[in-house]
């Protein structure tokens, strides 16, 4: 069984990567980890430098989510893409043809005060009718099962 799993090194990456653990544990599939830095919308310096930084951050993040499966003794490979999330998880799963795409549902955890979880929840709300949230592109698009892993930020 191959499975791949959509990781930026976010906390609800880091909690859909237990899941897996605790699903998956008995019976090791191959994991691929996919983790894709999009690209800072501004062609100044420091947009580059911004980028970088991005880039070295989520890499080193997702190296050691899979030093940390191999470990635990599943056969773990990284994917490092760049630009769009939703394109290239779905290219990715195109040309790799996993069993399983594994990946948390996004959500902005209200870590603030009421005003804060408020705004949070329109801006939330506005993605996803104006442009839909990662899992519910990949929902309509994946052509493989896909396993979308509540996080409890409510």
């Amino acid at each position: 069984m191959h499975l791949m799993i959509a990781y930026d090194h976010s906390r609800n990456a880091r909690i859909t990567l237990e899941v897996v653990k605790e699903m998956f544990s008995a019976s090791h599939p191959d994991i691929t980890l996919i983790s894709v830095i999009e690209e800072v919308g501004s062609a100044t310096s420091g947009a580059d430098e911004m980028f970088n930084e991005q880039f070295a951050a989520q890499k080193a993040g997702v190296e050691a989510a899979a030093a940390e499966m191999t470990a635990m003794g599943f056969a773990t490979q990284v994917l490092i893409a760049e630009g769009d999330a939703r394109k290239m998880i779905l290219r990715a799963t195109d040309e790799r043809k996993p069993d399983l795409l594994v990946m948390a549902r996004h959500s902005h955890k209200p870590d603030g005060n009421f005003i804060t979880r408020r705004i949070d929840a329109l801006v939330e709300e506005f993605d996803h009718m104006t442009f839909g949230s990662v899992s519910a592109f990949l929902a309509r698009r994946v052509q493989c099962p896909l396993l979308i892993i509540p996080t409890g930020a409510e």
